[in-house]
């Protein structure tokens, strides 16, 4: 089994975002090729984004630091530290209120069974 502790990486990657030119980093801390669940921990600067970008498909996102914007067309959804925001699947944008640091939760497809 393997596990990870999300506080230590949390504070690891706002530090890193808050140095980086583009205000983010992300550390994928559980899935890839051979799973179909990715869960990918991304902090923000305060003020920066994700920009627009396609739906990944299923997703959620788990608000773990601060407080974020979560844009799609004509509507935004707000999330403060313990929320649990569901993904819509059109374009969307992710903005940081605060220093955050979300857990984005993705089904990448289906495996194939064997």
């Amino acid at each position: 089994m393997h596990a990870a502790s999300l506080g230590p990486l949390v504070e690891e990657h706002l530090a890193l975002a808050r140095s980086a030119e583009a205000g983010r980093s992300s550390h994928t801390t559980y899935g890839g090729q051979e799973h179909r669940l990715r869960q990918t921990l991304i902090a923000l600067a305060a003020g920066r984004s994700l920009g627009e970008h396609e739906a990944p498909g299923e997703a959620t996102l788990q608000v773990l630091r601060g407080s974020v914007r979560l844009h799609a067309g004509t509507e935004t959804w707000e999330g403060l530290e313990g929320d649990l925001l569901i993904v819509p699947v059109v374009r969307h944008d992710l903005e940081a209120v605060t220093d955050a640091a979300v857990l984005l939760t993705v089904v990448t497809g289906t495996r194939d069974a064997h």
